[in-house]
């Protein structure tokens, strides 16, 4: 409950401060050691869960026009990991990511538009095992624990959704596993100097 009370007031903070900023993209570099891109699937009754590393990133944030957003990220497929080491192989070997023929997976938004004062709707393209399709993903922004009201140098983006593996051809163990993958990254941001 405290998190979620935190989680408002700052949401609260932001929208005043993005009615504020000045107009213009403004370049952010991404914080990898502390941004995730975690994963659940299910597995029979259960679920396997997981990270990709956030290889690099390219983020451009535009306070008073969303439209002008950009994101670009590139995920590690060879140090993606799993719950536990078969799922962990079995994601990485040809069936599923083929992370030997393609160690990354890019993500390139092609637009962005506010959902609410908390969360805006982002659609883009992801590549993925060589192929590219449509997705639209759902972003929150909030200013990062420990910055002042109006301080936009360090946001946390949280970013939810959920894409079918079939799409890009990974259809390894499809009697075993969903084919619905639920994302739920974790984005740690720093106005670049």
């Amino acid at each position: 409950m405290r998190l979620l009370r935190t989680l408002a007031a700052v949401s609260v903070c932001l929208a005043f401060a993005i009615s504020t900023a000045a107009a213009a993209p403004i370049p952010y570099r991404l914080d990898t050691e502390r941004s995730k891109v975690g994963f659940h699937v299910r597995f029979g009754p259960d679920k396997i869960t997981g990270e990709i590393p956030v290889q690099s990133a390219d983020i451009q944030i535009d306070f008073q026009n969303p439209a002008n957003n950009r994101v670009e990220v590139i995920l590690d497929s060879t140090r993606a990991q799993a719950s536990f080491p078969f799922a962990t192989q079995a994601m990485r070997g040809p069936k599923v990511l083929d992370a030997d023929q393609f160690p990354t997976m890019i993500f390139r938004s092609t637009g962005v538009r506010l959902r609410s004062r908390e969360s805006a709707e982002v659609a883009g393209m992801l590549t993925l095992r060589g192929q590219t399709h449509p997705v639209t993903l759902r972003a929150q922004l909030f200013r990062q624990r420990g910055t002042e009201p109006g301080d936009l140098s360090r946001l946390l983006l949280r970013v939810t959704g959920r894409i079918k593996r079939s799409t890009w051809g990974a259809t390894g163990w499809m009697d075993m596993v969903s084919d619905e993958i639920d994302l739920d990254m974790i984005i740690r941001i720093e106005r670049a100097p």
